[in-house]
């Protein structure tokens, strides 16, 4: 006599229904695919009827079935060192995208006045070119080893 023809018991469908309501409670199971399964668990005559309820539940898998397979990690990858150009290209390309809307800003405002207005963008470039100074000239600069 095999599983498929062996009868459950009332506590093997509560031990499924424990596992199926831990699956919904972790979030593998949305509440009607639960309430389909806890219907088909208290349905199941025999245990073959109850293994193909949790067959899909990752640590759910009846003992008799799992598979345990060793985990190996990935390769970390080698960190790479930009050069100092392109380190600054990441960070100066965003500020100089502010930098040419703030000018465009300035543009409007002097055209709708009449008049060439204060050139307030200057004060956009110090940070920038203080940034360009440190990484250039500071710790990750060419002529620094």
């Amino acid at each position: 006599m095999g599983r498929e023809d062996m009868r459950a018991g009332d506590s093997d469908r509560k031990t499924v229904a424990d596992q199926l309501k831990t699956a919904l409670d972790e979030g593998r199971l949305d509440l009607s695919e639960y309430d389909d399964r806890l219907q088909r668990t208290y349905a199941a005559k025999t245990y073959a009827d109850l293994d193909g309820l949790l067959t899909d539940l990752p640590g759910t898998v009846p003992v008799q079935r799992a598979q345990v397979q060793p985990h190996t990690p990935a390769a970390a990858p080698a960190p790479q060192t930009a050069s100092p150009a392109r380190q600054i290209a990441q960070w100066a390309g965003p500020y100089g995208a502010v930098i040419v809307v703030c000018v465009l800003i300035w543009a409007i405002t002097s055209a709708s006045a009449g008049h060439l207005t204060y050139f307030w963008p200057v004060w956009m470039l110090i940070p920038l070119v203080f940034g360009v100074c440190g990484q250039w000239f500071g710790k990750g600069g060419p002529h620094r080893r």
